[in-house]
């Protein structure tokens, strides 16, 4: 037993956690996302690439290492927030990655990328079926959420791993030519741009929340010291860092060669599906619909599991196998609306509270050093939220409103929050160490 890893846990588990976790982080969003920055970036690929890995790889990451340091699932992040407001947060949080969005996109996109091209049009009929098999079968994992490592870390992320390898040769042995690629970031920073995009992965969101359904796998394997569930956790987010920093590069430059192939896309998974058809023929057809079914499954019942338990805890009016029905059940509903209208409809939601959700992962991380922690929390919560809505609106209606969040500094970049929580942040600092003094030195709480 290595000395570095002092607990329970031989190597082959080790691994099997840090699969369990990279399986839970790479589902919907991580597979069709890549292709399609590729393919719209052009010759700015790099920057967009770059923004795309700060907030798809860099902020899930993070958030990984605090939910870690803070030994707690997302209730130990709002605990500085008055009650209510933490309640609304997490209620708002785990419906969106739960049964509103995130959990139905996994099925469309499976769908999409798998049956769909090799069944042609259906109709609804099609779709509906299959959403209905596939939550039937996440519910399944779902309700046994202690051997999530044997089922997702042991045997369906290695199959995975394996058909994302085979696509991966292909990307970088057998890439077909593609010619001169404009660029569509003329009007935009295309590093900024990439940011954006990897809002829509909600891995900064499931950071938050599949920290205690790694800590539940954890104690189901007997790790129940601080210490170790901290260590393991931390693990496991390095371990899934790696692999998301791997596939988005395969994935970003395999778009980035399909412009002659797909010229005009409406989404991700039709740049997958042109350049594996061209590389592998039918057989790459299902091929990426196989890796796409397992990784949307394995996301999909991480979403699951980790919604169910925050209900189950927060309202325990049901318990949890009752809330996992009722998240596989409405997930199925809303996924038979078809993938572009869910992501549509997600932007606006995820402008709103991705911001706040940042504010909490870096004071997750910097809590011990902060002079006042719950007042800081606090307030640059309520700034991020304020500013979020505020940018929202000003979008919508045109007028002093929208000439006034214009002149925040990185308005245009969809980051008019930054600088305000920064500064928020500072002030908060500085009326500590004035309290501080006040109080003679004293530590304040």
């Amino acid at each position: 037993m290595s000395p570095l890893l002092p607990s329970s846990l031989n190597y082959r588990d080790v691994i099997a956690v840090g699969l369990m976790t990279f399986s839970l982080f790479f589902g919907a969003g991580n597979m069709i996302l890549p292709p399609y920055l590729g393919h719209m970036a052009g010759p700015d690929l790099l920057g967009a690439l770059t923004g795309f890995l700060l907030t798809g790889v860099g902020l899930p990451l993070l958030g990984v290492i605090a939910t870690a340091r803070l030994s707690g699932g997302f209730q130990s992040f709002t605990r500085p927030l008055p009650r209510w407001i933490a309640l609304s947060f997490g209620v708002v949080l785990y419906t969106v990655i739960g049964p509103l969005f995130a959990s139905p996109r996994t099925a469309t996109v499976a769908w999409e990328a798998s049956f769909a091209p090799l069944l042609g049009d259906t109709g609804d009929t099609g779709l509906q079926l299959y959403c209905v098999l596939f939550f039937l079968v996440s519910l399944w994992f779902s309700l046994y959420p202690g051997q999530l490592i044997n089922t997702l870390g042991k045997i369906v992320t290695p199959l995975l791993l394996i058909v994302l390898a085979i696509v991966a040769v292909g990307v970088f042995m057998f890439a077909p030519e593609s010619g001169v690629r404009p660029t569509f970031m003329e009007e935009r920073n295309a590093f900024f741009w990439g940011i954006e995009q990897g809002y829509l992965t909600m891995d900064a969101l499931a950071a938050l929340a599949f920290g205690i359904v790694i800590v539940t796998a954890l104690k189901q394997r007997g790790i129940t010291a601080p210490v170790h569930l901290t260590r393991y956790t931390m693990v496991a987010g390095l371990m899934t860092a790696v692999g998301l920093l791997a596939a988005y590069t395969m994935l970003a430059v395999l778009g980035h060669a399909s412009y002659d192939l797909v010229p005009q896309p409406a989404n991700g998974v039709e740049v997958l599906n042109a350049y594996v058809l061209a590389l592998y023929g039918e057989f790459g057809l299902v091929l990426i619909g196989i890796a796409m079914t397992l990784a949307c499954l394995t996301t999909a019942v991480g979403l699951i599991t980790a919604s169910a338990e925050y209900f189950s805890d927060s309202f325990p009016i049901l318990g949890y196998r009752a809330y996992a029905v009722i998240c596989a059940v409405c997930s199925a509903m809303i996924a038979s609306v078809g993938l572009n209208d869910i992501l549509a409809a997600m932007v606006p939601v995820l402008q709103l509270i991705y911001p706040s959700v940042i504010v909490l992962i870096f004071w997750g991380l910097l809590r011990d050093w902060l002079l006042c922690p719950a007042s800081a929390c606090r307030w640059m919560v309520a700034v991020a939220l304020l500013v979020s809505a505020l940018d929202g609106v000003a979008a919508l209606v045109q007028g002093p409103l929208a000439e006034l969040v214009a002149l925040l500094p990185l308005q245009k970049d969809g980051l008019a929050w930054l600088l305000p929580v920064v500064l928020t942040g500072f002030l908060s600092q500085l009326g500590g160490c004035v309290r501080k003094v006040r109080k003679g030195g004293q530590a304040l709480s």
